[in-house]
């Protein structure tokens, strides 16, 4: 190096100037692509959605056992891509009385496994990067683990007492009765806009809902992929290393604050599923802890529970909000029985690290475990039950 290029102190430079985006523009970036990831999710919905919606329909017809509804609960959910519609559907079928209280609790217990596999399939978009993977993987299926723990303690608790429909029923005793209420999502307004005018443009070039469906979830899994590859990219760049770790002591020092954020997330949007889906690049880009965004992903268990809620109000009937909030005191209760006590509290955790930690090794073992946990059980347990 030429002297006359040494800074006036004489030491030598070691990187170059590089010319980066003013923050105000990166964060604007950031926004806009993380609406259109959330687009992405929308349209991988869709496309399964549009996939499975006939086999969804004819799912709850014939079924008897508690067993078995529990799998379809969980299969019911990964076809429609939405726990909101599986149970507002129960909630519909119960009011009309077309459905056993008996049989829609475990239902509504395997809509919220189901739910998780959304972020499962969103964290896989992480796979060429080891150690995001990991973090994106741990992120994921701790919420599996959570609702598995949750179902394989209450479940048999409820079987045998009926404590959460019995507590529900009361409750419902107690609240007015019908309304016309009602809840429409800016957030997800805003995404259902933005992904209906790519669906009008590409479902015109198929013949059928099938190949339509198909070319909905290349394209949304095509987003998605390329969304996160730049979200976690400019995050890292955008998140300074102090207000990470304020975030993270804010959330380490009281797991009520994250409930509290993952409630008021999923409200907003409606929807656990986009609520987990953006943890995963988050907690990928390292700005917030595996251990920090758990007890979020307790919160928008609790928050997905308000469209059932909402249905179960327009019904007017009194089985519906029943089996409503059967939904909320499910979530409660799971999280009464896990969360507070420190021994247990992260399990769901310590196993999806631990599961991670295998899948970094065999990138094939992460997508095995998706499709066996949220396909193939549910399918030989239907099949085998019913």
């Amino acid at each position: 190096m030429n002297p006359s290029e040494l800074p006036p102190d004489g030491s030598p430079i070691v990187e170059p100037l590089k010319r980066t985006l003013h923050p105000a523009a990166r964060a604007v970036l950031v926004v806009f692509l993380l609406y259109m990831f959330l687009i992405g999710v929308r349209l991988l919905e869709s496309g399964v959605k549009g996939l499975g919606s006939e086999t969804a329909g004819g799912l709850f017809d014939g079924i008897t056992n508690p067993l078995a509804a529990l799998f379809v609960g969980i299969l019911g959910t990964v076809l429609v891509q939405s726990s909101s519609v599986t149970t507002a559907t129960i909630v519909g079928l119960v009011a009309a009385g077309q459905l056993p209280i008996q049989l829609a609790v475990p239902m509504i217990m395997g809509a919220n496994i189901g739910t998780s596999v959304t972020n499962t399939i969103v964290s896989l978009a992480h796979a060429r990067r080891d150690e995001e993977f990991r973090l994106a993987f741990s992120a994921a299926t701790m919420h599996d683990f959570f609702n598995l723990i949750a179902v394989t303690i209450i479940l048999p608790l409820e079987l045998t007492t009926h404590f959460l429909q019995r507590t529900a029923a009361w409750l419902a005793e107690l609240l007015p009765g019908g309304s016309d209420a009602t809840f429409n999502s800016p957030i997800k307004g805003a995404v259902e806009w933005g992904a209906t005018r790519i669906i009008d443009l590409v479902e015109p070039l198929f013949d059928s809902a099938t190949t339509a469906g198909i070319a909905f979830i290349i394209v949304g899994i095509a987003i998605i992929f390329l969304t996160l590859i730049y979200i976690t990219k400019n995050m890292k760049v955008l998140i300074a290393a102090r207000i990470e770790r304020s975030v993270n002591a804010a959330l380490a020092k009281s797991g009520l604050v994250g409930i509290a954020v993952g409630v008021l997330m999923t409200v907003a949007v409606q929807s656990s599923s986009i609520t987990t889906s953006i943890l995963v690049p988050i907690v990928a880009s390292g700005m917030l802890l595996v251990r920090n965004a758990y007890p979020i992903t307790l919160g928008a268990n609790i928050g997905t529970t308000v469209t059932a809620l909402i249905a179960a109000l327009a019904t007017g009937s009194i089985d519906g909000m029943t089996i409503a909030l059967v939904h909320l005191l499910f979530n409660v209760v799971g999280i009464l029985i896990v969360y507070p006590w420190g021994r247990i509290r992260y399990v769901p955790v310590m196993l999806a690290e631990k599961l991670a930690d295998i899948a970094v090794k065999r990138k094939w073992i992460a997508v095995a475990y998706s499709g066996i946990v949220f396909i193939a059980i549910p399918i030989v347990g239907i099949l085998v039950l019913s």
